[in-house]
This record gives structure tokens, sequence and C-alpha cells, in this order.
């Protein structure tokens, strides 16, 4: 199937998992992957875009049309915030008030509101990042955070372990969800978090992720093919 083929088939797959509600949104990992992969599926439709390294995602960002939404999904340092500051549509990894406060600090610069969202330690494995819930349930109450204007948190990130269980990995994805809820339910107003994104799937697990109330999805060989 080409690339075009593969976007079709899985945003119909979103529609039907999603049933009544509305569908989750697709973005597309990029990494490693060449412009000209790139410009086939902009071509097929696909507008949002996901890289895990700063300097692959500065370099496409140069080389492809500016209508595309970039995502950054993976861990980020913050002496590459400044790199990424003046485009970057939103950063999923967030997993401390030090690096929201260096986005706050570049965004400010750049005159714009960096949307972001809180990466939680969700997996089995100890080697993915992210925050415990209580410590991101802290962070999201904290006077550090409501005093950043130039940020705002819009939701959640998890990776689930990479098991052959999918009874695991659904038990991760729904108990993110159920944290997502309750703590938007119980936050009340706060300057500058409006919880309204929960990204959790990729190419290995989405449907489960999009069963159990994923808004985002990042998958990259499922479309792209395995990378090299």
């Amino acid at each position: 199937m080409t690339i075009a083929e593969n976007i079709r088939s899985l945003e119909v797959r979103l529609t039907d998992l999603s049933g009544s509600g509305v569908p989750a949104r697709l973005v597309a990992v990029t990494k490693t992957k060449p412009v000209e992969t790139l410009l086939e599926a902009y071509q097929a439709g696909c507008r949002r875009f996901g890289e895990n390294k700063v300097q692959e995602l500065v370099a496409k960002y140069e080389a492809l049309p500016k209508d595309i939404e970039w995502h950054l999904i993976g861990h980020l340092q913050t002496n590459k915030v400044k790199y990424i500051a003046p485009f970057v549509h939103l950063i999923h990894s967030v997993d401390s008030l030090k690096l929201l406060q260096e986005i706050d600090k570049q965004a400010t610069r750049n005159e714009r509101v960096q949307d972001c969202l809180l990466q939680l330690h969700i997996a089995q494995e100890e080697t993915k990042f992210g925050l415990s819930e209580a410590e991101a349930g802290e962070l999201l109450r904290s006077d550090e955070l409501a005093a950043l204007r130039h940020v705002r948190v819009v939701g959640l990130m998890g990776m689930a372990s990479n098991t052959a269980s999918e009874t695991q990995v659904r038990r991760e994805f729904r108990e993110l969800k159920q944290f997502f809820d309750s703590t938007k339910n119980s936050l009340g107003e706060r300057p500058n978090v409006d919880l309204r994104e929960l990204s959790m799937g990729m190419s290995g697990d989405w449907p489960l992720g999009v069963e159990e109330g994923s808004t985002l999805i990042r998958v990259g060989s499922a479309l792209f093919g395995v990378r090299s």
C-alpha cells in the first residue's frame, strides 16, 4: 500500500473506533524519514507531523511547507528548547517544572503562548521518562506553573509498556484516562491549564489508546513502514 492509502485506511479506522465521539487525530511520526517521504504524506493530506529529535525537527520544518503542525514527541532537554520555540505547535513530553520554565522563557522571547502536554510515566519499564500521577497533580496545582504566562498545559501524554499483553497496555491507558478525567474535574479554574488532549497510542497499540479515550495518536511505521 502507498503512504496515501495507509493514511486513508488509518483515518477510517480512527472514525470507526471513536464511535459517535470525535475521532482521535493522527500525528504522523517522521523520525529518520527523508523529506521526500514526508512530502508524499503531505500531498495525501497529512498536516500533523511528530519528531523525536530537535535537530531533525528544525531541519524538516525549514524544508517543508509552513502549514504543517509540528509536534515534538521525544524527550526535550532545556538547552534545546530555543531551537523549536519559534514554531512548534505542541510539545508532548514535558516532565518537569524546570522544563516548563524554560519553555515559558523562550515562548516569551518569541511572543507566543506554547501549548504543552505533561508526560506521565505509565509503563513498567524504567527507561521511559515521565512524571508520576502525584507529581503531575502537584505541578498542575502549583503557584510556579500559574506564574508562567507563555505556556499552556493542554493535556497529558503517556507511553504504554512495550509488551505483547493487550490487557496490560489497556490497563495503563485506562488508568491515565481516569487520572486525566479526575484531574480535569477537580482542578478548577487555572490561568494556564486547559486539559483537552490525551496523547496515547503508537503504531503497535494505537487502537487500544483510541478505545480508552486518546485524542492524539503518534504513528510512524504503520504509515511509512519500519524505520531504517
